[in-house]
């Protein structure tokens, strides 16, 4: 096997690109200064670089020996989200948001500069045989954008054999990396329930069907949908995130509206969550004289890892980290990604890399206006990204799979 390139001679450039991405987030289907950044970075590098994929998406190819976008040979994807987060950060840094409401608080900053790291190397030893596709994606924060980029001829233009992602992951120490086989974070469902009454004056309730009440006998009800129809040891949630009813205290509202998301590893437990969901509301609703109306939004599939691309990945993480360090079979999540969407198109495996705290350091999660990406991960993550691929080119193209 050939010795890999030195990521230490670029890690001071990649700090700063990542503080500056930090320091300027944009949200989702928003991340035009950021593509500018990345694709620079990338021109730079003598890459080809493709732009408008999923509205503000951005791609770049490096060829190995022998091979060109007329003849890529074997090739794989590996992607980084770009995206931030509508959150007011807390931070004092110096690194800390430069836009008012809008976070890097998932960490999408880094994800962004390793596999630029990535790229660094990648291009300064070219000595593989095939092509690696660098997928910088938007909107992953609710925005689909993998989908989006999909819908624009993503795996058309660039065809790849396997495609892969990381996630740093704060409940994981920094220095270790996780992934397993079959589902590693949940199907996403989004919700609303509008309940409708009839409103009046405070004082006179017995003229009015109050919505309210309704509402929150719905949400009490919808509970029992996991701990009454749920397998136990199965795994899923269900959470109201939002109420939303009424003007001012002396005045009972005609309407009431509840918003919530559902997670789920099976496509089994998800359908009878949306059956449950809008049985109960009707119900609930039309057992107090209102009536409910059951409103789903699309959300996002499971991100379930396929076998033979996870276990080499495992593989690739023990190479990188060592045994000791590497999580084979970790516990899924019940977050959600729209990575899955990918994986529904093409075999892959996505990954978590730690991002948790110093010893003896406050530590908070991901979504957290305090939160902020590992620096440490930016070099660890480049040499892994660069030594994924190169490994799964040197794989033989018939390989079994299992």
């Amino acid at each position: 096997m050939r010795s890999t390139p030195d990521i230490t001679p670029h890690l001071g450039s990649l700090l700063k690109f990542r503080h500056d991405l930090h320091a300027h987030p944009e949200l989702r289907y928003e991340e035009h200064r950021t593509g500018d950044k990345v694709a620079a970075y990338l021109q730079a590098l003598g890459l080809q670089v493709h732009r408008g994929l999923g509205r503000t998406g951005v791609v770049a190819s490096i060829h190995g020996r022998g091979h060109s976008a007329a003849n890529p040979g074997r090739s794989l994807g590996i992607r980084a989200d770009m995206d931030a987060l509508p959150v007011t950060e807390l931070n004092a840094f110096g690194h800390a948001s430069q836009n008012p409401g809008c976070m890097h608080a998932c960490g999408h900053d880094g994800h962004t500069t390793m596999l630029l790291g990535a790229a660094t190397l990648l291009a300064q030893q070219p000595d593989f045989d095939g092509t690696v596709h660098l997928i910088f994606q938007p909107a992953e924060e609710g925005g689909a954008g993998a989908k989006a980029m999909m819908e624009d001829g993503l795996f058309e233009r660039f065809p790849c054999e396997a495609v892969f992602a990381l996630h740093n992951w704060p409940a994981l120490p920094a220095g270790e990396m996780a992934v397993r086989v079959g589902p590693i974070m949940a199907s996403t469902l989004r919700f609303e329930i509008r309940v409708h009454g009839k409103g009046g004056h405070a004082a006179m309730p017995h003229t009015t069907l109050d919505p309210i009440p309704v509402a929150c006998a719905i949400v009490g009800q919808l509970q029992t949908l996991v701990s009454r129809s749920t397998d136990p040891l199965d795994s899923a949630v269900l959470t109201v995130g939002k109420i939303t009813s009424g003007t001012v205290e002396n005045i009972i509202p005609d309407e009431a509206s509840i918003f919530g998301t559902v997670r789920a590893l099976r496509t089994e437990t998800q359908q009878m969550f949306i059956e449950g969901m809008q049985r109960i509301s009707e119900h609930v609703a039309a057992a107090h004289l209102c009536r409910a109306e059951f409103i789903l939004k699309p959300g996002y599939p499971n991100t379930t890892n396929h076998a033979h691309e996870a276990r080499f990945m495992a593989d690739v993480m023990r190479e990188a980290v060592g045994e000791d360090r590497t999580h084979a079979d970790i516990l899924p999540a019940m977050t959600a990604e729209d990575f899955g969407f990918m994986l529904e198109a093409v075999p892959g495996a996505y990954g978590w890399i730690g991002n948790g705290p110093a010893t003896g350091q406050p530590g908070v999660g991901l979504h957290n206006p305090g939160y902020d990406f590992n620096d440490d991960n930016l070099g660890r993550g480049a040499r892994f990204w660069d030594l994924l691929a190169r490994r799964w080119l040197e794989q033989p193209a018939n390989q079994a799979r299992d």
